[in-house]
C-alpha cells in the first residue's frame, strides 16, 4: 500500500546474534532457524541427524532490525503496531524506547508507538528472547514444581510459555523451540476508528427464517462519529455511530426468509453468505455460513451420548487430527495447508481436531474449512503436560482465550472448543503429581475453569468440552479405556501392543484420537537420508522415528500378521498396509456401531516433518497407502464385515451416512490363492438414512481353508465397492504370484496412465512414483483376469515419472 498512515512490515530484516556472522538477514513473516538454513549458517535441519547440529539456535536471544521512514507532515496523530503469531517472548523497541514486551504467540498486540516515533528514518527492532532461557525463568518462579513430559519435549520448559508446545519435540516433532514472527506485521497510524473486533451470532427461528446479528467493536483515541456500512447477502445498512474514547460496539441485525444452509462435507453444500462492515479507511470481510449445531450428550441406557447434530439432523464425523502443517513457518503456505485439507475432504472427511499442542491457525485456515466443509474441533493450546496456574499466567491464558474466541466465532465450521488435550491424564504421569494429586487437580481445575470462563464470557452460546478425552465435565476418571459416555482416546493397540482386533473389544460414543504407525514414503526417505543409512536400524532412521520404541513396534506387529519383507523398500510399503489394516478395523466396527458411535477421527493427518508416524498423509502432501484406504473406509455408504466374538460368522453390515433410503446389492463369493473364485451368495437391502443395518451373515464354515472371503457391491447412490476378509491371518497365506503386469502412458495433459492386469491373486496393490503427485486410487485388491487403469496427476505438471508396482506377494517373496 502507499497509503502514508500504513506500512507493510513484511520483508528483509537484519538478523543478528552474539557471535555470528555479520549481514545476516531474514525474511519476515519467517522463522529464525529457516532463515539461518537460507544462508548456510546451518544445514537442513531435517536431513540425516542434523537436528542434534542446530539445538545451539534456540538458546540464543536472536533481534531482527529494519527501518521506516516517516515523513514530517504524518508524524502526527496514534500510531500503534499491529502484530499477531509473535513467537514468543520477545521485546520490541522503537529507536530504542521499549513499546511491546510480547509473552504469547496466541494474542494479537497493538501497541501505542506515537511517541517513539520521529520525523525521517526509525529504526524498529525485535529482539527474540530464547525460549528456553525464558522458560526456566517461569519455571524458577512458580510456587511449587511444575514438570514437563521430557519424553516427548527433549527441550526444557516448553509448558511455562504460551507457544505451540510442540515446538519442543513430540513423539512425532523435531525438537527445535523455533521462533519468528508468522502473522499480521504492520505499522499503522489511527484514522477516525479502527475495527477492533468483527462478530456475528446467528438465531433460527422454527420457521426456517434465520436472523444474523453483526457486532463490531470500534476503537477510537477520541470522540466523534463515524459513518458504518454494513453490507450482507446483497443489502447495505449504513449507520452514522458516535464513538467513545476506548472501544464501542455497534450492532445491526439482517434477516434471511428461505436461507441457504451451510452443510459438512457429505451433508450438504457448504453456501457461503459475504459480509462486509465498512469504516473511512478500513473494510472487514467475512464470509458467514448459516448453520446451526448443537453437542448432544443426553443420557441412555449406557451412558452418555456425544455427538454432533447439524441444523436438526445427527452428523457421524469421520476426520483426522491435525497437528501443525510445518515444524518451520517459512516452509508452510496456504496453497500447502489447502492441498493438505482438500486431501482430507477428498478421503470423505468432515471433521479435523486441531489439536492442543500446536496453534490456533490463521484466519485463512478456517476460512478454507468454510469453504470445505470440514468442522473443526478447536482444541485450547494445552497438551499432555502440567501448567502453571499462577494469577500473571492465568491473566495471559485469559486474555488468550478472549482474543482467540471472538476471532474465530463467526466461522461454520467452528464446532467445539475443548479447554485441552490429555492434562488430566497428565495428572498421573509425574511423580509429583501422583503424590500429592489434590494439589495439581486443583492448580489444573483453575486453568480449565479460566478457559472455560473466559470461552462464555467471549461466546456465551459456544459449544465447550472440558477436556479430550473426557468423559463429562467434573469427571477426572480414565477416558482412554472407558466407552460408555464423552470423547475418548483409545491407543491399547499402538501404545499396549494389543492385536487388530482388540479395537473390537470398545464401543466409543466419539473416538477423538487412536492411531498406528507407518514409514514415511520410499520417495521421502531419499530426500533425507543417504544411501548408506536407509536401514531400519540405522541411526539416521532413529533420529526420524520420534516415538520411543516405535520401530520396535511396527517390525513386532509385522510378524503377528505377515511374512516379513524381503528388504527396505518392501518393509516401507508393509509398515503402510499395516497402518491401513489397523485404522480399517477400528473404523469399520466403529461405524457398524452408528448410531452408538458417531464419530471416528484419526490420529493423524498430516506431518510436520518427514518422520515415522501415525500421520495418513506424507510430509509435504502425498497420500499414504492408509489415505487411499481411508477414502473408501470413510465412503458415505460403505459395506463392512465384522466378525462375530466367537469366529463362527461374518456380519456385514450396510452404513449409510446419506439423508436418503440407499439400495445396496452384494456379490459374495471366495478366492482361492490362485485368484479362482468360487459364487458364495448375493443379496440386496436397503440401507435407512444415516443408519447401520444388518445385510447378511456369512458362516465361516462356508470359507474353504485357504480361501478368502470377497464381496462387490454397487450402491443406489451410484458408489461400488470391494471387499475381503481373511480368516486367519495374511502370513498363513501361501500366495501365488500374481503376474501383475502393467504400462504406463503419458497424456497429453501431464498426467499418467498406468494399466495394470494380474492373472492371479493381488492383494494390497500399492503404485510409487518417483516424484510427488497422486494417484486416482491405490492400495486396492485385483483379482485372476481383471484390469485396471490408474491415473498419476505429478504435483509438477510435465514432470517425468517412473513407477513402481508392489503387492503382498512380491514384498515378501524371495525367488
Amino acid at each position: 500500500m502507499t497509503d502514508s498512515r500504513y506500512f507493510d512490515l513484511g520483508g528483509a530484516w537484519s538478523l543478528s546474534s552474539e557471535g555470528q556472522p555479520s549481514g545476516l538477514t531474514i525474511m519476515l513473516p519467517g522463522d529464525v532457524h529457516s532463515a539461518l538454513q537460507a544462508q548456510d549458517v546451518i544445514p537442513d535441519p531435517y536431513f540425516g541427524r542434523n537436528e542434534a547440529d542446530v539445538q545451539w539456535v534456540a538458546h540464543r536471544d536472536w533481534v531482527m532490525a529494519r527501518s521506516v521512514t516517516i515523513d514530517k507532515a504524518d508524524i502526527g496523530g496514534f500510531w500503534y503496531l499491529d502484530l499477531d503469531f509473535v513467537d514468543t517472548v520477545a521485546t520490541i523497541r522503537i529507536n530504542g524506547t521499549v513499546v511491546l514486551e510480547a509473552d504469547s504467540c496466541f494474542r494479537r498486540y497493538r501497541p501505542d508507538v506515537s511517541r517513539a516515533l520521529k520525523a525521517g528514518g526509525n529504526t524498529i527492532e525485535v529482539t527474540l528472547h530464547s525460549p528456553i532461557s525464558a522458560g526456566k525463568a517461569v519455571y524458577d518462579s512458580q510456587p511449587f514444581e511444575v514438570p514437563w513430559l521430557a519424553m516427548n519435549c527433549p527441550v526444557p520448559y516448553g509448558n511455562m510459555l504460551r507457544k505451540p508446545q510442540c515446538h519442543f519435540g513430540w513423539d512425532w516433532n523435531i525438537a527445535l523451540a523455533p521462533s519468528g514472527l508468522y502473522g499480521t506485521l504492520a505499522l499503522r497510524r489511527l484514522g477516525p476508528a479502527r475495527v477492533e473486533l468483527l462478530t456475528t451470532r446467528q438465531i433460527h427461528h422454527t420457521s426456517g427464517a434465520v436472523d444474523v446479528e453483526v457486532s463490531v467493536t470500534l476503537f477510537a483515541i477520541e470522540p466523534g462519529f463515524v459513518p458504518v456500512q454494513f453490507e450482507f447477502n446483497g443489502e447495505k445498512v449504513e449507520l452514522n455511530c458516535h464513538l467513545n474514547i476506548g472501544e464501542t460496539r455497534v450492532r445491526h441485525t439482517f434477516s434471511i426468509a428461505r436461507p441457504k444452509l451451510w452443510w459438512p462435507a457429505g451433508s450438504g453444500e457448504q453456501h457461503l453468505y459475504p459480509l462486509n462492515v465498512i469504516i473511512p479507511g478500513e473494510t472487514a470481510g467475512r464470509q458467514i455460513g448459516l448453520r446451526h449445531i448443537e453437542l448432544v450428550t443426553d443420557k441412555d441406557e449406557v451412558g452418555h451420548r456425544f455427538l454432533f447434530r447439524i441444523n436438526g439432523r445427527e452428523i457421524f464425523c469421520k476426520g483426522a487430527n491435525w497437528i501443525p502443517a510445518d515444524a518451520l513457518f517459512s516452509r508452510t503456505s496456504l496453497a500447502k495447508t489447502e492441498a493438505l485439507l482438500q486431501s482430507a475432504v477428498d478421503a470423505n472427511m468432515n471433521m479435523i481436531r486441531i489439536w492442543g499442542g500446536g496453534f490456533y491457525e490463521h484466519d485463512w485456515f478456517y476460512d478454507l474449512c468454510d469453504r470445505l466443509g470440514l468442522l473443526v474441533w478447536q482444541d485450547f493450546m494445552f497438551a499432555c503436560n502440567l501448567y502453571p496456574s499462577t494469577p500473571d499466567y492465568l491473566a495471559n491464558v485469559e486474555k488468550e482465550v478472549d482474543y482467540q474466541v471472538r476471532r474465530l466465532s463467526h466461522h461454520a465450521c467452528l464446532a467445539l472448543w475443548c479447554g485441552d488435550n490429555e492434562l488430566v491424564g497428565a495428572l498421573g504421569w509425574f511423580e509429583v503429581s501422583k503424590n500429592n494429586r489434590d494439589r495439581y487437580l486443583v492448580s489444573y481445575d483453575r486453568l480449565n475453569r479460566t478457559i472455560e470462563t473466559s470461552l462464555k464470557r467471549a461466546d456465551p452460546e459456544a459449544l465447550w468440552w472440558p477436556s479430550s478425552p473426557s468423559v463429562g465435565p467434573l469427571d477426572f476418571g480414565d477416558a482412554w479405556h472407558a466407552d460408555g459416555s464423552g470423547d475418548m482416546h483409545f491407543w491399547s493397540v499402538w501404545h499396549e501392543n494389543k492385536s487388530f482386533d482388540h479395537y473390537r473389544t470398545v464401543r466409543p460414543r466419539f473416538c477423538s484420537e487412536f492411531g498406528f504407525q507407518s514409514y514415511t514414503s520410499n520417495l521421502l526417505i531419499s530426500r533425507f537420508a543417504d544411501r548408506k543409512d536407509i536401514n531400519i536400524a540405522s541411526p539416521v532412521m532413529e533420529v526420524h522415528q520420534k516415538n520411543a520404541g516405535g520401530n520396535e513396534r511396527i517390525a513386532g506387529t509385522m510378524f503377528r500378521y505377515f511374512r516379513f519383507p524381503k528388504d527396505f523398500s518392501n518393509f516401507v510399503y508393509l509398515s503402510q498396509i499395516q497402518q491401513g489394516l489397523a485404522i480399517k478395523t477400528a473404523v469399520e466396527y466403529w461405524r457398524s456401531l452408528k448410531p452408538h458411535c458417531m464419530g471416528t477421527i484419526i490420529w493423524q493427518l498430516n506431518d510436520t516433518w518427514p518422520v515415522a508416524s501415525w500421520a495418513s498423509l506424507d510430509y509435504g502432501g502425498n497420500w499414504k497407502a492408509m489415505h487411499y484406504q481411508a477414502a473408501r473406509f470413510f465412503a458415505p455408504v460403505a459395506l463392512v464385515g465384522i466378525p462375530s466374538t466367537d469366529g463362527k460368522t461374518i456380519e456385514i453390515t450396510m452404513v449409510n451416512d446419506l439423508a436418503d433410503n440407499i439400495e445396496v446389492n452384494a456379490n459374495f463369493y471366495t478366492v482361492a490363492l490362485d485368484g479362482r473364485r468360487t459364487p458364495l451368495r448375493i443379496a440386496r437391502a436397503t440401507c435407512r438414512p444415516d443408519k447401520a443395518m444388518a445385510l447378511a451373515s456369512i458362516a465361516a464354515a462356508d470359507i474353504p481353508e485357504g480361501h478368502l472371503l470377497f464381496w462387490d457391491f454397487r450402491t443406489s447412490a451410484g458408489t461400488e465397492g470391494r471387499g475381503h476378509h481373511v480368516m486367519t491371518t495374511y502370513k498363513a497365506l501361501d500366495l501365488q504370484p500374481a503376474g501383475l503386469g502393467h504400462t504406463v502412458s503419458q497424456q497429453a495433459d501431464g498426467t499418467y496412465s498406468i494399466s495394470l492386469s494380474a492373472t492371479g491373486l493381488a492383494l494390497f496393490i500399492l503404485i510409487e512414483a518417483d516424484c510427488e503427485g497422486r494417484f486416482s486410487d491405490n492400495a486396492y485388491d485385483m483379482l485372476a483376469g481383471e484390469s485396471r487403469t490408474i491415473a498419476f496427476t505429478p504435483q509438477q505438471m510435465g514432470a517425468a515419472a517412473k513407477f513402481t508396482v508392489r503387492d503382498l506377494h512380491t514384498c515378501q517373496a524371495t525367488e
